[in-house]
């Protein structure tokens, strides 16, 4: 027992002074008034009250529009590159698998800027087109751009728990379904997808909150002139200086949150007693 409190105990120090005490500074300045001193800080709902303006209510909905469409174009790819990754032998799915992350080795904003040579008006993809004798179009700086930055960034994080789910289902399991007269489709609904549902609700969690609150991508793929939650949150931060506002809208960031993965343990059946 000593042991395992002298193994929790750096795990303890580093939770309170990288979660607990930043999250509660969060909600001193959303509810407060004071600007950057505590000190003379009076408790207020002005920065809540702020975010009704139909300026930030549109930045609330162009976020959680983006997020639902990122969300589900990972879904649409990342599953069936999950289901072919187990259909290969066991010494091979590993392989695999590091390829599907090597990406994410890269940093975040290398990715990016790669992503701008590639759709920029003079960047690569315009020049296949050129080649194929078609008209260049301009992607850049518009939602087209920020979705594909977006998914092609958060890929890996819907198909590696999709992956381990269905790495653990029996084949017993598919053998049993057809013997007892379902058909493939019926097979693969009722069996595969069922038993691969934490993993689904898993990948499909991590990539929308990670859309939402992202700032990086949309940022440069977007131009600024693409603001999303995350974009906003920094402005108000490091350019504004209006922490209470930008701490308000963090507090409501980080409240979806905990309903979305309060949501998720509540329909997962690896959590049922």
């Amino acid at each position: 027992m000593k042991h395992f409190k002298h193994m929790t105990g750096p795990y303890i120090l580093w939770s309170a002074a990288f979660i607990v005490i930043p999250f509660l500074l969060i909600i001193l300045y959303a509810f407060t008034d004071g600007g950057l001193s505590l000190m003379d800080a009076s408790f207020s709902l002005d920065s809540f009250q702020e975010i009704i303006d139909p300026l930030y209510v549109t930045v609330f909905s162009r976020s959680f529009q983006v997020g639902l469409i990122t969300t589900a174009l990972c879904f649409l790819l990342g599953y069936p590159m999950a289901y072919m990754i187990t259909k290969f032998d066991e010494k091979v799915q590993p392989i695999l698998i590091l390829f599907t992350t090597i990406p994410m080795w890269i940093n975040l904003l290398l990715r990016t800027y790669a992503w701008i040579s590639i759709l920029s008006d003079n960047g690569i993809f315009n020049m296949l087109l050129g080649k194929l004798g078609l008209a260049p179009v301009s992607i850049m700086y518009t939602g087209i751009s920020v979705n594909i930055g977006l998914v092609c960034n958060f890929l890996p994080f819907m198909i590696l728990p999709i992956y381990t789910s269905l790495s653990k289902m029996d084949p017993a399991l598919l053998e049993a379904a057809y013997d007892l007269g379902a058909n493939k489709l019926q097979a693969f609904t009722r069996v595969v997808f069922k038993y691969s549902l934490p993993g689904v609700l898993n990948g499909v969690i991590l990539t929308f909150l990670m859309a939402i609150s992202a700032f990086v991508i949309p940022k440069l793929l977007g131009g600024g002139q693409y603001t999303l939650l995350g974009n906003l949150i920094e402005n108000q931060f490091i350019s504004v200086g209006n922490w209470n506002f930008g701490s308000a809208i963090s507090f409501i960031l980080a409240v979806v949150i905990l309903f979305t993965i309060s949501f998720l343990k509540r329909i997962d059946p690896d959590d049922e007693d």
